[in-house]
């Protein structure tokens, strides 16, 4: 950008400048709700979701290489997320739960399969 202001981050300023002085920082925060940073892991929590949601399934339907594929990525964005700057505990923390569920269930269907031979 070549120093203009966008019609986009004029309006998050005006938002901004509606709240009170302690959500304001928050707000425009670097990791805050007005950059692809915060909304991108707000909306990856539904594999989260999704995993919970697995926990239900019958162990000979989970997929191995799914769930630790999950897991493994998981960790993985988890370390990423906390050496990027800005800190980004958003993302932090649905890795970390995407790898906790992915876990479990890699772990349910792990020892189905080894019980099953």
């Amino acid at each position: 950008m070549t120093g203009k202001i966008s019609t986009y981050q004029r309006l998050m300023l005006k938002i901004a400048s509606t709240l009170p002085e302690k959500f304001r920082a928050v707000f425009l925060h670097p990791a805050g709700p007005t950059t692809v940073f915060f909304w991108a892991p707000s909306f990856k929590w539904g594999l989260v979701l999704a995993g919970i949601g697995d926990v239900k399934r019958p162990p000979d339907t989970i997929s191995l290489s799914q769930t630790a594929s999950l897991m493994l990525t998981g960790a993985i964005w988890s370390r990423f997320s906390l050496v990027i700057i800005p800190k980004n505990y958003n993302l932090f923390s649905v890795n970390i739960f995407t790898c906790g569920t992915g876990a479990y269930n890699f772990i349910r269907g792990l020892m189905y399969q080894m019980k099953q031979k």
